[in-house]
């Protein structure tokens, strides 16, 4: 949850999550016992974060009054369950396949996204690459940071963070996808040198110089 979200505004979240149809700013006022003033202002933040917009008017006895809704943004402040469902899915997956098939579907799923991110590779040469993927990975919600051997010409890709952590600690496979992703965008042989998920302090990807 959002630091800048107080619990009066969690409250007004949640009574438009129980009422998507829209409330009213009276109606907010009344069910949580504020005034209007009060519920204006929250409503002026929450707008502002993107949780609420303006929905449609309400018909009553005297004027129309606006309603107020959530927005997607607002739908997805609220406890989601990916990564159980992701679970379920991977476990069964495993189970039908067995583990080298499973570890060779996710080599096709990192080779099917690169598919779609190689033309910001085209033309580059090695190291203009590798600040693209820096990009890709940032995006992707990597923390990671590339390094050059003093020794050699190999390059390293280190991540501090794994977006996946608490899958790839029950599915190691789930490592073929990135390797298979980098080594792809790279065209360069890639080997997984250290793993958090397999108690590494950071994930670290060799990429190897041409031979």
């Amino acid at each position: 949850m959002s630091n800048r979200i107080s619990s009066r505004q969690c409250e007004i979240l949640n009574l438009l999550l129980k009422n998507r149809a829209g409330l009213s700013i009276d109606e907010i006022a009344n069910a949580i016992k504020i005034s209007r003033n009060a519920v204006q202002q929250h409503f002026a933040s929450l707008r502002l974060e993107g949780y609420i917009q303006a929905g449609e008017l309400k018909k009553t006895p005297g004027r129309p009054v606006r309603t107020f809704v959530l927005t997607e943004t607002g739908l997805n402040f609220f406890p989601k369950q990916y990564a159980w469902f992701s679970e379920l899915i991977l476990t069964d997956l495993k189970n039908e396949m067995g583990s080298e098939a499973f570890k060779r579907y996710l080599q096709k799923l990192g080779t099917n996204l690169s598919q779609s991110l190689i033309s910001r590779f085209d033309g580059k040469p090695t190291e203009e690459r590798i600040d693209e993927l820096m990009l890709i990975m940032e995006e992707l919600g990597f923390q990671a940071t590339s390094t050059k051997a003093t020794n050699d010409d190999d390059h390293y890709i280190k991540a501090c963070n794994c977006i996946y952590h608490d899958l790839a600690q029950k599915h190691d496979e789930i490592c073929e996808l990135d390797k298979t992703l980098i080594s792809t965008l790279l065209d360069k042989e890639t080997e997984l040198v250290e793993c958090i998920a397999k108690g590494g302090h950071i994930c670290s990807f060799k990429i190897k110089r041409d031979s």
